[in-house]
């Protein structure tokens, strides 16, 4: 990654984090007003957004990593493997710990999917990966990598965790619910080994949303 594709990227993740769910809140209020918000198609239209800024921000980057993608295919391949096999498997043992709270994602992914398939399938096949990983692996680990390998594992796993239940906790005034962190462990662990292994972030891309996939069709809970 560019010094200046990662000087745009910082800008692009604060807002990612602190402005861009609120003001994807405050327009899905103003839209529907009081009728029923539309989940699906609502989350397709935001990070569609997320999708092409990631796009305009990461271009060059995206595109050399397509190229190692290709270069190195088998150990990208071995990757995504690895990493969905480890992540089912550390999901399973992970899912019999006693947690106070039930993780919301796969019953929120299978409603939305029965609901409006269409949307939900590239929401969560293609616009949330891309968008995803390119923040969270090529942006974080890739920049704390140069620094300390142990370092960027630790920020990049532990941060994405917690960024896929933090909201649930908000959301629900109830603390408890970033326990669920430590089931997203091995998905987080996966994809930054998996981006780690094969050098290219497509493979992250691919896996997740093979991740992605099995959470909807239940294989993953």
């Amino acid at each position: 990654m560019t010094d200046s594709e990662r000087q745009r990227g910082w800008v692009f993740f604060g807002l990612y984090l602190l402005v861009f769910p609120y003001l994807n809140a405050w327009v899905q209020r103003v839209l529907m007003g009081d009728g029923e918000p539309l989940v699906a198609e609502a989350n397709v239209l935001y990070y569609s957004f997320l999708f092409a800024l990631a796009l305009l921000v990461f271009w060059t980057f995206l595109k050399r990593d397509f190229a190692d993608l290709l270069d190195w295919l088998p150990e990208n391949l071995f990757g995504i493997a690895v990493g969905l096999a480890g992540t089912l498997l550390l999901r399973h043992v992970l899912a019999r710990i006693p947690l106070p709270v039930t993780d919301p994602v796969p019953c929120q992914y299978a409603a939305q999917l029965a609901i409006a398939p269409a949307p939900t399938l590239a929401l969560t096949l293609l616009l949330i990966p891309v968008a995803e990983e390119c923040l969270y692996r090529g942006l974080i680990f890739g920049s704390l990598r140069r620094y300390s390998l142990p370092l960027a594992y630790g920020v990049s796993v532990i941060g994405y965790a917690l960024a896929c239940v933090w909201r649930y906790a908000v959301e629900a005034g109830d603390p408890r619910y970033l326990l669920l962190a430590v089931l997203y462990l091995p998905v987080s662990a996966a994809l930054t080994w998996c981006y780690d292994n094969g050098g290219s972030v497509w493979s992250a891309v691919a896996l997740h949303a093979a991740i992605n996939g099995c959470i909807l069709m239940g294989v993953l809970r």
